[in-house]
């Protein structure tokens, strides 16, 4: 049962990237933008999200479902989209709770703390409190939050926000070759099937020796 079950699922998932209708479903990013295992024959899953973005907060449950069932040769990647330097504090936070491996005790927090709790997180000082209310040793934010690597990817977020192309959050890119959004799927709930469909379609074309 569980073999026919998946095997519809796969023939659902093939027939859905044949559907897909550039300029309806998904846009192509011109010129392409490298995947971190672009050579690996894996599929990379990126979203863009900002904290302080409703529409990524209705967009997290929906997303951490699909993450939970996702194909087993998908690389999937958050970053934090910086379009303007007052983005730039909580992108730092961010990737200063995935530096230090908590991310998952930080991350729906932080949505919260922005958007329901309506705290002003712009000042180092604020994001600091907030990370050891959450728990995080001061000593272990103040040693990150400004250091080297979190600075790098930073820039990094910066120059992807303009290579991908994107004009608003959430954006899904696949493969650094399309980018997808509830504007262009018309809701929300329907990205991850369009997503599905590109990473089968990139699949498709992959090397045959993907574990």
């Amino acid at each position: 049962m569980n073999k026919l079950v998946a095997a519809l699922l796969l023939s659902f998932s093939s027939w859905v990237a044949v559907a897909l209708e550039e300029g309806f479903d998904y846009q192509l990013i011109t010129p392409p933008v490298p995947t971190q295992n672009q050579a690996s024959g894996r599929v990379e899953v990126v979203e863009m999200f900002w904290y302080g973005c409703p529409h990524c907060l209705h967009f997290e449950p929906v997303l951490s479902k699909w993450e939970a069932h996702r194909s087993p040769k998908v690389d999937f990647i958050r970053i934090p989209a910086v379009f303007q330097d007052p983005w730039e504090p909580l992108a730092r936070a961010f990737y200063t709770a995935e530096t230090l491996g908590v991310l998952d005790r930080i991350h729906v927090p932080l949505f919260e703390a922005v958007q329901v709790q309506r705290r002003r997180l712009e000042q180092d000082s604020d994001i600091r409190a907030f990370f050891i209310e959450q728990g995080v040793k001061a000593e272990d934010f103040d040693r990150v939050f400004r250091s080297f690597g979190v600075e790098n990817h930073i820039q990094r977020a910066k120059d992807l926000s303009k290579r991908y192309g994107i004009d608003g959050v959430p954006s899904m890119i696949v493969n650094g070759k399309y980018r997808t959004s509830g504007t262009l799927t018309g809701g929300l709930e329907k990205v991850p099937l369009v997503v599905d469909g590109l990473v089968q379609k990139e699949l498709a074309n992959a090397p045959k020796t993907v574990p």
